[in-house]
Formats: C-alpha cells, sequence, structure tokens
C-alpha cells in the first residue's frame, strides 16, 4: 500500500484512520456505497456524484465525477450488484428560504412542500446508472415524478426499490414502490402515505401542526415490512406485501416529548430487533437529546423500545459548534459487512461510534474516530470555527470503514475491534 493520505485523528479507539481526500475540492459528501473497490459519494452542496477508487484505502482517488442537473440534489444513492440508483431532486439547500436548518427540519409539519406551483428548473425523479464498470458509470433510466422530487431510496436487490418522494399535492414526503426489473423503465407502481397528508384529496392534518416535520426520510424494507423513519412523526411500520397498496401495521410517536427526526430505522431480523436513530438537525443540541433506540419488533404490529445507546462522554461535544447527535448508521447492506451486535453510527461532531448491542438492554460504545476539523466549512452562513459533521458510514464484511463528511471529506479506516 502507498504512504496513508491520512492525519492525526483527534482522538482514537479500535478504530485506525488509513486514508483521507477531499474528493477533488469537493469535501461535501452525504450517503455513500461501496462497489467493487469504488466509493460512490452523493454532494451535499456540490451538486453530483463522486467516483473515488478505494482499491488501496490508504490512498483514495477521486476517477469521476457525474454533475448533476441543473438546480438539482444528488444527495442519496443506492448500489447493488451492476446498478445504481441515484434521487433527483431540488437543492433544497441553494434556497434562501432552507439555508438555516431550523428553517428545513422544523418548519409547519403541514406545510413543507416549497414546490408547488413552481416554475420547474431542476429535475425530479430517480436516475438508474449501469455501474458495471466502476470506474465509468453510465446512465441507463430515468423515473420523473410530478414535484420537489426523491430523498432518499432503499434498494438491495431484487424487481422493488422504495423510496420517499417529494409530490405535488401533499404536505411532505411519502413512500413510493418502484418497479425496477426493467432498470431501463423504472416506474412508480405504488404509494403510501400517512392520514392527512394529501391535501389535493382535501385531507386534514390531524397532528401537532406547531413541532416540526411530518414526512419519511426514507424505508428499510425486509420481506413484506417496511420500517419507516417518518421524521417528527417518528416511526412507522408497513405491510408492502401488496405492492401497489401497502397497509399500515403500527406508528410509535415519542416526539414529543422527544425531539423527533427519525432518520434510520434497520431491522436486525435474526434477533427480533429494530435500531431507530434519531438525527440531530440544529447545533448545540437545540432540538435536544437524540438517542439511538432499540426496539423489540416481535410483533411488529407494536415495536416496543427496551433501551437506548450512550452518548460519547469523551469530550464536551456539545459545545464545539454544530450538531451533535447521531445522522446515520451502516445499513448491513447485501455484500457488506452485516452484524446484528455491532452497529457503526455517525455522530457528527463527535466523528465515528461503534456499539456492542450483544446485550440489548445495556448497549456499549466499543470503538470510536474523530478526524480533525477541516480547513473551512461549505455553507457560506457559517459563523463559528470549522467543525466536523460526519454524515455516512459504510463498513465491508473486510473490516475497512468509510465515512463521509457535510465539510471534512471522506475518510478510509480500519475497524480493530
Amino acid at each position: 500500500m502507498a504512504k496513508s493520505s491520512a492525519p492525526e485523528p483527534v482522538y482514537a479507539k479500535n478504530l485506525r484512520l488509513l486514508g483521507q481526500s477531499d474528493q477533488d475540492g469537493r469535501p461535501d459528501g452525504n450517503q455513500l456505497m461501496v462497489h467493487k473497490g469504488y466509493a460512490y459519494v452523493g454532494h451535499m452542496y456540490s451538486q453530483g456524484v463522486s467516483v473515488i477508487d478505494v482499491r488501496d484505502p490508504r490512498e483514495p482517488k477521486t476517477v469521476r465525477f457525474l454533475p448533476a442537473p441543473r438546480h438539482t440534489w444528488n444527495i442519496h444513492l443506492q448500489t447493488h450488484g451492476d446498478l445504481m440508483l441515484v434521487v433527483n431532486a431540488r437543492d433544497m439547500k441553494a434556497l434562501p428560504a432552507f439555508s438555516d436548518d431550523k428553517s428545513y427540519y422544523k418548519g409547519k409539519a403541514g406545510n413543507f412542500n416549497p414546490s408547488e406551483g413552481q416554475e420547474r428548473t431542476w429535475t425530479a425523479g430517480m436516475g438508474v446508472w449501469d455501474i458495471s464498470k466502476p470506474a465509468e458509470p453510465r446512465q441507463i433510466g430515468f423515473m420523473p415524478v410530478n414535484g420537489g422530487g426523491l430523498h432518499r431510496i432503499w434498494y438491495d436487490g431484487g424487481p422493488w426499490a422504495y423510496a420517499s418522494a417529494l409530490i405535488d399535492g401533499f404536505t411532505d414526503y411519502i413512500m413510493i414502490t418502484i418497479d425496477v426489473s426493467d432498470p431501463t423503465q423504472p416506474r412508480e407502481v405504488g404509494r403510501y402515505w400517512l392520514p392527512g397528508m394529501n391535501r389535493a384529496a382535501g385531507e386534514v392534518p390531524d397532528w401537532p401542526q406547531e413541532f416540526g416535520r411530518y414526512g419519511l426520510h426514507h424505508p428499510i424494507v425486509h420481506g413484506d415490512i417496511a420500517y419507516c423513519s417518518w421524521r417528527d412523526g417518528c416511526l412507522v411500520v408497513v405491510d408492502v406485501a401488496d405492492r401497489a397498496h401497502p397497509k399500515l401495521l403500527a406508528h410509535k410517536w415519542w416526539s414529543p416529548p422527544y425531539g423527533g427526526g427519525t432518520h434510520n430505522a434497520l431491522p436486525l431480523p435474526d434477533r427480533d430487533l429494530l435500531v431507530v436513530v434519531d438525527e440531530a438537525v440544529l447545533d448545540h443540541q437545540e432540538d435536544g437529546d437524540k438517542p439511538i433506540w432499540l426496539f423489540d419488533v416481535r410483533l411488529p404490529s407494536n415495536p416496543v423500545s427496551i433501551s437506548t445507546f450512550p452518548a460519547p462522554t469523551d469530550a464536551p461535544y456539545k459545545t464545539h459548534g454544530g450538531h451533535f447527535g447521531p445522522h446515520n448508521i451502516h445499513e448491513n447492506r447485501k455484500g457488506s459487512f452485516v452484524s446484528d451486535t455491532l452497529i457503526f453510527a455517525t455522530y457528527q461532531n463527535a466523528g465515528l461510534r461503534v456499539f456492542d448491542i450483544r446485550d440489548k438492554y445495556a448497549p456499549v460504545e466499543v470503538a470510536a474516530l474523530v478526524p480533525p476539523a477541516p480547513k473551512k466549512m461549505m455553507t457560506a452562513n457559517w459563523t463559528g470555527d470549522p467543525v466536523i459533521q460526519m454524515c455516512d458510514v459504510f463498513a465491508t464484511k473486510e473490516g475497512l470503514v468509510f465515512t463521509t463528511d457535510h465539510h471534512a471529506g471522506f475518510c478510509a479506516m480500519e475497524y480493530l475491534g
């Protein structure tokens, strides 16, 4: 291997920082996937997707940048086999009204959709790419939607993909089912939303309008059950056996008194457990303590919370600036590292954290790594000192761990546990 490109981390426990990259001057990253030695990174601010050669994790090299269409986000993507599915949506962070996190995440629950009635200067839908040549992705299909676009997709093989979509007539993101059996002609086949969200049909919201977002972040599907993170609507469990007509199984709502912002709901089917992440979305924990929850889902129609993960205590991260709290977890994708006892979680200004949940009633932190702060932040309105805001994590079955950051670039690590 080449000499490591990584600086010394600020803090490390059972993780080694191998390499770091600013992705050819685009250090902002959001969701990432790894396929055949290449990482695919959707950007938060740079409007496009980077392809990074990580076959030598000590020297990650950006080999291609796929620019997004004008005024369009490609922040989330999925890979499986030789396919990559990429969201296309209005670039919300480019809108003055949403340059502030509070306005984006904590707006009125029934009045989020900013795309209705607007001239369409962005591309909305899902792009399908052939990545059989990993360094040379080639778009082969596209599914348009009428609205703001998609936010995040779940696809782990087979004929079905699932996504959150902002569609005209709805108050916020809903779930759609997508037939990708012909990847050159993907098509929507089903929808699910919570009662009150279909404004075009005359539905009247029945949730507290003064509190935050009431829309789907994304589902994770196992078998015929979709575990949906519904932001401040919290956890929604849906039966998707009938792809055209999904049915509600359970809705667990803990916001308020807790802060909401539910972001991931990862099933661990061999143990009948569900890891549920509430995303910290405001600086200095202004939105409250956001835990990672562990649920017992032996009865999917009645999920029961049984424990929470411990928050990092090795430094006073709440005072460091930026967001302190969970964002994403590694989602046990086929072909990657799959575990029902180790959970990899990005904790924003507290870096990467790894938790052991062998005792489901008492999760413990077993590894951590905090890279150094970036030299500058990607947001023009940032007023404090630069700080990491680690976003996503992908772990391989070989023990390599890759992360993205909204400001501080791409990291390659090795798990030592």
